[in-house]
């Protein structure tokens, strides 16, 4: 564990954590059954709800295997639960380990399929994920570069031009690079979003042990507070076209 509970916010974090609640309280990276995570959509949802999220993403794994079968059942189950709950269900997809040439064309498929969210699993130092995919990451039409390990300034700078998040992870392991990531991105210009990447209810987060992950990859203040408003725009975004 990255930090232990008890642990207390940074002093230099007092004062901002209640008025990050409503930017934070967001998930834009989380795993169901339908990939490697361990809970039905449904319940996903209704325990983000419960702890106080105002939304959540369900971003599954997906390479040209499952695609047209992941999407769509998310898709469907993301559209009932926001008949009937307060929280707001985003459907999204984890492009996952594939041939980097094949990025742009399946963050396409996704789309057509009704994913609102594309996120793309970067070159993570725990995983062999393949050189390159960073990069051809951010010469796709994506929202979000997940835990993008030892990225460059070149690929920041990119992404930074193309709208594109680079992600501070709360996920062990993925999360070993934060500071780097942080590093490069406030060097560069590129905007950063904090993200669970949640597999089971424990992963969920609230406010506080995000923000130690935060101060912890060196990020405090004003640029803490433009990571947490990140997730904010990007779900404004999504609500204002959502069919």
């Amino acid at each position: 564990m990255l930090f232990p509970r008890e642990r207390k916010v940074p002093s230099s974090m007092v004062g901002i954590s209640a008025k990050l609640k409503e930017f934070y309280m967001i998930d834009l990276h989380t795993h169901s059954l339908f990939s490697d995570g361990v809970l039905l959509p449904s319940e996903l949802v209704r325990r983000a709800e419960d702890k106080g999220f105002s939304a959540i993403a369900i971003t599954d794994h997906i390479d040209i295997s499952n695609i047209d079968y992941v999407i769509p059942q998310i898709v469907k189950a993301c559209d009932e639960l926001n008949k009937y709950l307060g929280i707001f269900a985003i459907p999204g997809a984890e492009i996952t380990h594939v041939p980097p040439e094949t990025i742009k064309n399946l963050a396409q498929t996704a789309k057509e399929l009704g994913a609102k969210l594309i996120v793309v699993h970067g070159e993570t130092i725990c995983e062999p994920v393949k050189k390159g995919t960073n990069m051809a990451a951010v010469m796709s039409e994506i929202d979000i570069l997940a835990h993008p390990g030892l990225i460059t300034e070149d690929e920041a700078r990119i992404a930074g031009e193309r709208s594109i998040y680079l992600e501070i992870t709360g996920r062990r392991g993925h999360s070993l690079t934060n500071g780097h990531v942080a590093s490069i991105a406030l060097k560069t210009g590129a905007r950063l979003i904090f993200n669970t990447d949640a597999h089971e209810p424990g992963d969920l987060m609230d406010t506080e042990e995000a923000l130690r992950i935060v101060a912890g990859a060196g990020i405090q203040g004003d640029e803490a507070k433009k990571v947490f408003s990140s997730s904010k725009k990007i779900v404004d975004r999504i609500r204002n076209n959502y069919v």
